[in-house]
């Protein structure tokens, strides 16, 4: 059912979209900085890395078992005897004599003059011989230097996100340090006289803060730093110099409520005055939006309603952020709809749903307060703006929280 919207004169979502990716564009250029090799996890590779030693660094042996010619294990059963052992990280110099073994250890130096190992389990040993079972080959299970990589071969690329395989390979190859993109640094505030800390009494009036840990879990799941998370009450004095602070400190401050039209819209009273642009956007939730240029830091501010906050930064600010963070793009794909929606007409609606095999189910009503009923979804499903209500079977587009 399409109806002509009744308010036409909000913002749209990609407009709006479109501006807080403009104001954020700036960050994309990212500083590079040394980080220790176990910390790079989830970081981008700012520069190619060479390696600067070749791998494996030796001939060693991939098994348990024991150094030989091929030649004297040509025709078996044959017995040998065992002129000692080396273990991993040890020399291993003093070499084969003719017709004998030494027994090695997985890792450890091949002895020179063996041209192949014969693992423990095609061996009888005993009073210091071995009886080989079953013969080898030159090259069974002697691992050559440089078979992996040799030096100055490429290890990893400039604009690898670096994952666990990318870490092994750094540290594989002796390096202790690699230079990275700097994260964008974020700060969060809240806002409001009802807020308080997790674990303090509620007097009358009074809600936990959720906002400013369910952004700086969304900021820091998508690549970016948080610097800090802070409250302001609604004094406007407090909240000025809480954000003086901020943007001293960070590349990018969130604010949550005090955006509408009531009548302590601290965020708002502060910042409109300082060039910041307030107004509603054509979405639910979410409706009260506001941006403002702070001595060159951009402050996204969103309304205070659990939900409203969270879909916000998902919709307005995640993908841009994920992007210069070098993370995969939000997915979004069309699904069939399992439950009957009713929208606002002229407004773009963001329904939290779960995927099923068979489509997607919204759960709990469309509310802005309703935020534990969100951790039960795993996407946002995506109502056009001109749409009033959609069937059990729509097609509709989610995305993916």
């Amino acid at each position: 059912m399409n109806d002509r919207p009744a308010t036409a004169s909000l913002r749209s979502v990609d407009d709006y979209r479109a501006t807080i990716a403009a104001l954020l564009a700036p960050l994309a250029e990212r500083p590079v900085e040394e980080v220790p090799v176990p910390a790079v996890l989830g970081r981008t590779l700012a520069v190619d890395i060479a390696a600067p030693i070749e791998l494996p660094v030796f001939r060693n042996s991939a098994m348990d078992g024991y150094a030989v010619r091929a030649a004297d294990v040509a025709v078996t059963p044959v017995t040998l005897p065992v002129h000692g052992v080396v273990a991993a990280g040890k020399p291993g110099a003093t070499p084969l004599p003719d017709g004998s073994a030494i027994k090695v250890m997985t890792g450890a130096p091949i002895p020179p003059g063996a041209d192949c190992v014969v693992p423990v389990e095609d061996v009888r040993a005993s009073d210091g011989v071995i009886t080989v079972e079953r013969g080898r080959a030159r090259g069974d299970f002697v691992r050559e230097p440089g078979t992996d990589v040799r030096a100055g071969d490429p290890v990893a690329f400039a604009g690898t996100l670096l994952a666990p395989r990318h870490i092994a390979a750094l540290a594989a190859v002796g390096l202790p340090t690699v230079p990275v993109l700097a994260r964008v640094r974020a700060i969060v505030i809240t806002t409001g006289d009802e807020l308080l800390p997790a674990g303090s009494p509620l007097e009358p009036g009074q809600i936990y803060d959720s906002n400013g840990i369910a952004i700086a879990a969304a900021l820091t799941a998508d690549g970016v730093d948080v610097v800090s998370i802070e409250h302001s009450s609604d004094d406007p004095a407090e909240f000025a110099r809480v954000l003086a602070s901020a943007v001293a400190r960070a590349d990018v401050v969130f604010t949550s409520g005090g955006v509408s039209k009531g009548d302590f819209e601290v965020v708002k009273d502060v910042l409109a005055p300082m060039g910041g642009v307030f107004g509603p956007v054509a979405v639910q939730p979410g409706g009260p939006q506001g941006y403002t240029v702070v001595d060159g830091v951009p402050v996204l501010s969103f309304p205070g309603n659990p939900v409203s906050t969270t879909v916000s930064y998902a919709v307005f600010a995640r993908s841009v952020l994920r992007d210069f963070a070098g993370l995969p793009p939000v997915e979004e794909r069309d699904v069939a709809l399992l439950t009957p929606v009713r929208s606002p007409n002229g407004k773009r609606q963001f329904l939290r749903g779960v995927v099923k095999p068979e489509g997607v189910e919204v759960v709990s009503g469309p509310g802005s307060h309703l935020i534990a009923s969100m951790a039960w979804a795993d996407v946002l499903v995506d109502v056009p703006a001109e749409v009033t209500a959609l069937p059990v079977g729509a097609t509709v587009r989610i995305l993916t929280l």
